[in-house]
């Protein structure tokens, strides 16, 4: 295959369904998002109607997934959706969405290091009396990130399964304690009607919410790494998707039901992330509010760590074929992960981070959010580009899926998120909050532009002056990965 072979490969069957979901679910960050984002969400939007949003958006990612589940039966790439819309759609088109996803999960990674900033240096602050510069505690972090990011997958998988399981526990103590000591005595099922969400502002909620989800669809970055990937990436995004629902519209409700539903937007306006640990300290005790608020930082590592994981490997899916240099598509020869690109990953991060430090940015309201918002954007914007290849795709291959999985299915979620798209660019200025203007209104959604632009002509010029790499834009690793499905039974 000429420049192309041989082909770089990942760690090789390493990782079952419960290691990926372990990277997956953490990368949505289960205790942070309900402790950081949930109230944000509340505070932010002013609406009541969070829990529904998430019990909304969860059916939709399930339609979503139906596709996605069946397309990753038939290509295994580390790259996961730009190969999925190269195949189904167009290489040019693939290219542009390895782009924007390159932006949105690197926007969303970085994101959370100023949340982890705000954290630890409040943290420790409360603990000396001192507290350190929130981008010190975050450039730390970043280097640490790097150093786990060259690991071994399944070291890093141990970590996040031990940090996950803890954050699920705590989450369900203070939940169960909420909903046992109502605010007015009463649990209260106002927050899931669908008068509280619909309102003015309703495209902020589902911004915030979609949000919380990100991560979920990541399992396909890890199909070369796979025991069984016909079978475990399919697995690994439903799953993922049941227990984040579960979490989120369950935790989301239980702090309107334990402050009040005519309380919860100004109790979470006034106190922040800290809603959820006061109410912890005053129903279960300040020793497990402690115990809470130091899972809280230890789960952003964990989802720090997990899309650092998913970024290094996008750099190494465009370096191996040829869409970015193929430098970066060098792996560890002791460990196979993904060398270069976390190394990539890593100075990009720190730069960004400083960046914000030296013009005295605010972590949590600018770095966080803005960053947070572009992400939140871009990966609908990849949902829906995924959806329409799953119908492309099996429009060749009608024998291969049922109606269900080829079209009705990918054809629904490509309608609901459209929607979601939609009311989200609509109340993008309210996601900046006070600090947003003009230029950030229109330029951080259309950085994802910019992006699929980018990654469009890039491959266009590869077509004329390399129709051999562009040839192999989005394809199979090698003829292993070229393999039908394993056959079902009984469907």
């Amino acid at each position: 295959m000429g420049t192309h072979t041989p082909r770089r490969r990942l760690g090789h069957r390493r990782l079952g369904a419960a290691q990926i979901v372990f990277f997956v679910v953490a990368a949505a960050g289960p205790l942070f998002a309900i402790a950081g984002g949930v109230p944000t969400n509340y505070a932010v939007t002013g609406s009541i109607g969070v829990p529904l949003s998430f019990l909304l958006l969860a059916p939709i990612l399930g339609l979503f997934a139906v596709g996605y589940a069946a397309m990753s039966r038939y290509i295994t790439n580390a790259g996961a959706f730009y190969p999925y819309v190269a195949n189904g759609i167009g290489k040019s088109t693939g290219a542009g969405i390895a782009f924007v996803t390159l932006i949105t999960y690197n926007a969303i990674q970085i994101s959370i290091y100023g949340l982890f900033g705000w954290s630890v240096s409040t943290w420790l602050g409360s603990l000396t009396g001192s507290a350190p510069p929130w981008w010190l505690c975050a450039l730390v972090m970043v280097v640490i990130v790097g150093l786990l990011g060259v690991l071994r997958i399944d070291l890093n998988a141990k970590v996040l399964g031990i940090a996950l399981c803890l954050e699920v526990a705590v989450v369900a103590i203070i939940d169960i304690a909420l909903f046992a000591n109502p605010a007015g005595g009463t649990v209260s099922w106002v927050p899931l009607e669908p008068s509280s969400l619909f309102t003015t502002g309703v495209g902020a909620v589902f911004a915030f919410s979609a949000a919380a989800f990100i991560g979920f669809e990541g399992a396909a970055t890890y199909g070369e790494e796979a025991r069984e990937p016909s079978r475990t990436v399919g697995r690994a995004t439903y799953a993922a998707i049941g227990l984040t629902a579960v979490l989120y519209v369950v935790s989301s409700l239980a702090l309107a039901v334990g402050t009040g539903p005519g309380e919860i937007v100004n109790a979470a306006h006034a106190q922040g992330p800290d809603l959820v640990f006061n109410l912890a300290s005053q129903h279960l005790g300040g020793t497990f509010s402690d115990v809470a608020y130091t899972l809280f930082v230890t789960g952003q590592c964990a989802a720090l760590l997990s899309f650092h994981n998913a970024v290094a490997r996008y750099f190494f899916a465009l370096g191996r074929e040829g869409l970015l240099p193929r430098s970066l598509a060098k792996t560890g020869k002791r460990t196979g992960a993904p060398a270069a690109g976390s190394l990539a990953q890593t100075a990009l991060a720190f730069v960004v981070v400083a960046a914000f430090a030296l013009a005295g940015r605010d972590p949590v309201t600018e770095l966080f959010t803005w960053l947070g918002a572009t992400a939140s954007t871009g990966v609908v914007v990849i949902m829906i580009a995924v959806s329409l290849s799953v119908i492309g795709f099996f429009k060749r291959r009608r024998q291969a899926e049922n109606v269900w999985r080829r079209w009705i299915a990918p054809g629904l979620a490509i309608l609901a998120l459209s929607a979601v798209l939609g009311l989200i660019l609509l109340n993008f200025d309210l996601l900046l909050g006070p600090a947003g203007g003009f230029l950030l209104r229109w330029g951080l959604p259309g950085l994802v532009v910019l992006a699929a632009l980018a990654g469009f002509l890039r491959a266009e010029v590869l077509r004329t002056r390399d129709p051999e790499t562009y040839a192999g834009i989005g394809g199979p690793l090698d003829d292993e990965h070229e393999r039908k499905p394993v056959a079902r039974t009984g469907r």
